[in-house]
């Protein structure tokens, strides 16, 4: 905690420093190990690889954000976490809803989605709502 912080704070970064944490690792997954984060949900063999690459990319910087020096740019990243992972566990429960994915994946993927749609709604303890001057 910063001096000056508060414990809501506190926690606020925390989450928000795990979130970035689980982004870029997962991101990095995805982009250096495709076939391995495709097989732990399932994907078929014969599936392409490169939206696993391609949204690794992003999930990184994504990440990257979060961790920023630059408390606007933290901010900027902050603020679309949540609907980000909110529709995230929303859509892995419709998918196994649906039986596009196998119970067992669905509530994995559910499960991880919504612990990140948790530490999002937490780390919205840090943003910076003072207009600025």
């Amino acid at each position: 905690m910063t001096p000056g912080g508060t414990a809501e704070t506190g926690l606020g970064d925390a989450a928000r420093v795990l979130l970035a944490s689980i982004r870029i690792a997962n991101g990095t997954m995805g982009l250096l190990a495709p076939a391995f984060q495709a097989r732990r949900i399932g994907t078929p063999e014969d599936a392409p690889l490169y939206p696993w690459r391609m949204f690794g990319i992003r999930t990184v910087f994504i990440g990257a954000e979060l961790l920023s020096r630059d408390r606007a740019q933290r901010d900027r990243a902050v603020r679309p976490a949540l609907v980000i992972h909110a529709s995230d566990t929303i859509s892995a429960a419709v998918g196994g809803l649906r039986g596009e994915t196998t119970k067992r994946t669905s509530l994995m993927l559910t499960a991880i989605s919504g612990t990140n749609t948790v530490l999002a709604l937490l780390a919205r303890r840090t943003l910076n709502d003072r207009p600025a001057p």
